[in-house]
């Protein structure tokens, strides 16, 4: 190693083993031995860290807040759907510059079994590609070729569990104790029944309990599905060994490592197993970590819960845990406003974002490779006279085409008749009617149909943080029913939504007649003039306007000698919204320049005002 390495890694080292330290002790009762090991570990793999990418972190050493940037715009893909393998996905890398796609989301492409999978997110080998894939030299070449075209890499690392198809399980299931001590094993159910008392099940219908017994009688904690077992993060070697793994992702080229179900990791009997404060502990290790090793890798917290409520996943100024959040109920709250036609829960979430801190980076989106959850406010709901049972009921109507009027087209997802419950699968193009219009070959419809499609992405590129388009979404990619017909699918409605990408109708985007082509030229078209107008910087003053309308949503955005006003019409009849006094602005859409106290939407319509602050 040159001198010159040596104290670079030195510096980084000597400034933060202090609190790696006194963090380590503290959650493993002074283990010297296991943090010895941990330490031990840093070195190697800084080592073996090619010099493009610690040239990278010596980049963005210097400029902490590249990711913040009003000129990134992510894509999440399955490589298989994209482009068969990851030789395909490289052969597609001008099609992301098409698109304007800087930062893209490799959805699970490591090892695991093929019929017990649950989309990748059952990993079987940490440091191989699902042989199908590609290899890890295939994703390594992905990544450097990504990097020479400023595009910024993420991948899932599932931390809570394996497969029980993995090396640990396999020899935990042969007797190795060691191995064992890795899960949550018991001999009967009197432990797990403790557990049962407390914490929540994920799946009840389709996995319930949190516990499955093996053939031999033996019980292993499963907090998701039977075939994916829950690691044990009190034991240091878990927590050392799965460090190592993340390390290894980050020295193939990925600079976002998207921490899976982080808050579910550390388990404790008595408790809900969720968001308890070991688990804030694990990550600040792991963000101390990656400044050391590769500070320009990011951690992507996967936190399901309302904004308000997953701010201490991003930690504190002195001590930061994630880089990044999920704005996951944003996602919910977009399509209740567009089943009622009513934007006030929406807005309500839209204040309680413009609360938090403007450093705080989310994750924005309109579809991804989950479900819906219908996770909403339901206290707020019920003063509104709205009831949680038959709201989910109307909404889940709405949206699989049922109810009188709708023009949606989605499936169901883990559908509860007793609890009353279920979740929506759809791409965003069936979900506003596209699919309908194309069936019916109406072309009024059609249009209204796209207008919503367009009108909701300008709202997502309208808020604070890193906007990710859901593969196909950019060409109105339609549902792929044809998953009914495969066996290792079928069962599973979130692959309605999962389907293989269409090049051939994504030709279409070239033809600006076509749906395709408006689609995509629409959402190029926000990309850039965002990028283009300081008002959408990060740092931007952001919140929520009143409109005197339930139907229209107004958003606010101010930096600098910019202020942007920014209406949504969620609802199919033309709105109209008054200002106080005559406004000068220019559409920024549209590019023109225009005087109004009233402004009338048509359905479905947007509008960036653009207004110079005096």
């Amino acid at each position: 190693m040159a001198l010159n390495e040596l104290s670079e890694l030195e510096v980084r080292f000597s400034e933060r083993l202090d609190e790696l330290k006194w963090l380590y002790y503290e959650l493993y009762y002074g283990d010297e031995q296991g943090f010895q090991y941990l330490c031990s570990l840093i070195p190697d793999f800084y080592e073996n860290r090619s010099e493009s990418l610690k040239a990278l972190d010596r980049k963005r050493e210097k400029d902490p807040d590249w990711y913040r940037g009003n000129d990134i715009v992510g894509m999440m893909l399955y490589v298989d759907n994209f482009a068969d393998n990851l030789k395909g996905v490289i052969k597609k890398l001008d099609y992301f510059t098409e698109s304007g796609v800087n930062y893209v989301h490799l959805m699970p492409l490591l090892e695991s079994p093929k019929e017990h999978s649950d989309g990748g997110y059952a990993v079987s080998d940490f440091r191989s590609v699902q042989p199908g894939l590609g290899t890890m030299d295939d994703l390594r070449e992905l990544t450097e070729l990504c990097h020479k075209r400023d595009i910024s890499c993420c991948l899932d690392f599932v931390m809570n569990h394996t497969s029980d198809e993995h090396e640990w399980a396999k020899a935990a299931r042969a007797g190795d104790e060691n191995a064992r001590g890795r899960y949550f094993f018991f001999d009967n159910r009197d432990i797990p029944n403790e557990y049962e008392k407390t914490v929540p099940q994920v799946f009840p219908t389709t996995a319930p309990g949190n516990f499955t017994q093996l053939p031999d009688g033996k019980i292993v904690m499963t907090t998701f599905y039977p075939y994916q077992w829950d690691l044990d993060y009190s034991n240091p070697m878990v927590f050392n060994d799965m460090t190592a793994n993340m390390l290894y992702l980050a020295n193939a080229g990925i600079d976002v490592i998207r921490l899976d179900a982080v808050p579910y990791i550390w388990k404790e009997l008595g408790t809900q197993c969720r968001n308890l404060p070991q688990v804030h502990s694990i990550v600040r290790m792991m963000r101390i970590i990656c400044e050391i090793v590769c500070p320009s890798v990011l951690l992507l917290g996967e936190v399901v819960m309302e904004p308000s409520k997953i701010a201490p996943y991003f930690g504190t100024v002195e001590k930061p845990e994630c880089n990044m959040l999920y704005n996951v109920t944003t996602m919910a709250s977009t399509w209740n406003s567009v089943g009622t036609r009513d934007i006030r829960l929406l807005e309500r979430q839209m204040n309680e974002l413009a609360k938090l801190p403007k450093n705080y980076v989310f994750l924005n989106y309109l579809r991804c490779h989950d479900d819906i959850g219908w996770g909403l406010d339901y206290d707020w709901l019920k003063s509104q006279g709205m009831e949680q049972a038959p709201h989910k009921k109307y909404l889940n109507d709405y949206f699989i085409g049922k109810f009188e009027g709708s023009v949606s087209r989605g499936e169901l997802y883990n559908d509860d008749p007793i609890l009353q419950d279920a979740r929506l699968c759809g791409t965003t193009a069936s979900l506003c009617g596209i699919e309908a219009a194309l069936w019916d070959k109406n072309e009024e419809a059609l249009d209204l149909a796209i207008e919503a499609d367009i009108m909701l992405h300008a709202f997502m590129f309208t808020q604070s943080g890193i906007p990710v388009i859901y593969s196909g979404d950019e060409v109105g990619q339609l549902n792929d029913y044809m998953y009914h017909a495969d066996i290792n699918k079928k069962f599973d409605s979130r692959y309605l939504h999962r389907g293989k990408f269409d090049w051939k109708r994504a030709e279409e985007r070239k033809n600006p007649d076509s749906y395709q082509g408006r689609v995509f030229n629409a959402l190029r078209k926000l990309e850039k003039l965002r990028a283009e107008n300081e008002v959408f910087a990060a740092q931007a003053d952001f919140y929520p306007i009143i409109t005197g309308s339930k139907n229209v949503l107004g958003l606010c955005r101010e930096y600098g000698k910019q202020k942007l006003i920014a209406l949504f019409n969620f609802c199919e009849h033309e709105r109209t919204v008054t200002f106080e006094q005559k406004r000068s602005y220019t559409d920024l859409y549209t590019g023109e320049k225009r005087v109004r106290k009233i402004i009338t939407l048509k359905p479905y319509a947007f509008l960036w005002a653009l207004i110079k602050n005096k």
